[in-house]
């Protein structure tokens, strides 16, 4: 799986999880020169707390486009050290 933005892998991996229709990918598979925390986070009942990245590829950037379970619940332990995308972020 791939995650395009801006004509750019920003992370392909053999190892995703799907869940929600999300494909998690492993952090070792983030090209992280790309990626810049964000203040944003939201909650899942069930997954728990969300933290968020921006990406930037070519001095364009998507703000909030991939977020993270940094401790995510017990039910969600499977996705501890993925991220998934959105807003934009074509996954293949």
């Amino acid at each position: 799986m791939q995650a395009i933005w801006n004509g750019v892998v920003i992370a392909e991996s053999e190892n995703t999880i799907v869940v929600e229709g999300n494909h998690y990918f492993p952090f070792d598979s983030i090209n992280e020169e790309f990626f810049s925390k964000t203040e944003l986070t939201t909650f899942c009942g069930w997954k728990g707390m969300a933290n968020y990245y921006s990406v930037t590829v070519n001095d364009k950037t998507n703000k909030d486009c991939a977020w993270y379970y940094e401790t995510p619940n017990d039910a969600a332990s499977k996705i501890k050290g993925m991220v998934a995308f959105w807003n934009g972020i074509d996954v293949k």
